[in-house]
């Protein structure tokens, strides 16, 4: 794993270096590989970085895109994180329909759902149950309590090594969410983490030893390369 922590001044700052670094590796993954695959994050941090992407004119059908998890509600529901990245981004540019892989919500059944993605992304990635296929990018963004995508601490979706996707839960709310061996599969891992409320939970996941169940940020160690991206906020004490 090769790790690097950068400081910027500021959101702005942070949302164009995320910008910066994903156009690199857009550019780079399609000229080796011919396509792009990126799993996007929930939450506010990322929503001026998916507007940012959309302002871009790219080889939209050369990119695809994937939800690192997703709430488990209809995909038109406010707290949505698919309807957040269709507003911002996708709706925006002419992406074709197919490259947009949308985490399935309606089954009423999470785990039902969580097994549907899998095996969706076992046939996109032409992988073998067991394997762990390499996105391009994953999105990350990080809770006040270490949680990252719906891997929340002391949960039972922390326990599962042995596939890409499951349930996760946030007290009575289901998830479904990219397993953290999955996430470690890939090329790079970008972490966005704004405001000084992160700071003591960074404190626990950049110390030497603590505990990666309460802390689950600690699981992510791709084998690839991990990008922290921290505003001053957030970064204050990890400034050398």
């Amino acid at each position: 794993m090769n790790k690097t922590v950068e400081v910027l001044p500021d959101q702005p700052a942070l949302v164009a270096r995320a910008l910066d670094l994903i156009l690199s590796k857009l550019e780079t993954a399609i000229q080796q590989r011919g396509q792009f695959t990126i799993a996007l994050s929930g939450g506010s941090t990322p929503k001026p970085l998916y507007e940012a992407i959309g302002n871009q004119k790219l080889a939209w059908d050369k990119i695809h895109v994937f939800w690192g998890d997703e709430r488990y509600v209809a995909p038109d529901h406010p707290d949505s994180n698919e309807l957040m990245a269709r507003r911002a981004w996708l709706d925006r540019v002419p992406i074709p329909a197919a490259n947009i892989h949308a985490v399935p919500t309606l089954s009423a059944n999470p785990a039902v759902d969580a097994a549907k993605y899998e095996q969706h992304l076992q046939e996109f990635f032409h992988s073998a149950p067991g394997n762990f296929p390499a996105l391009d990018v994953v999105l990350l963004g990080m809770g006040d309590d270490a949680h990252t995508a719906s891997l929340f601490p002391h949960t039972e979706a922390l326990k599962v090594g042995d596939r890409l996707i499951t349930v996760g839960n946030k007290d009575s709310s289901q998830r479904i969410t990219f397993t953290y061996p999955f996430i470690n599969a890939a090329r790079s891992v970008i972490f966005l983490a704004a405001g000084a409320n992160k700071r003591p939970a960074l404190a626990q996941v950049f110390a030497p030893e603590a505990d990666d169940f309460t802390y689950p940020s600690r699981l992510i160690k791709p084998q690839g390369e991990l990008l922290w991206l921290l505003d001053a906020a957030a970064g204050l004490e990890l400034k050398p």
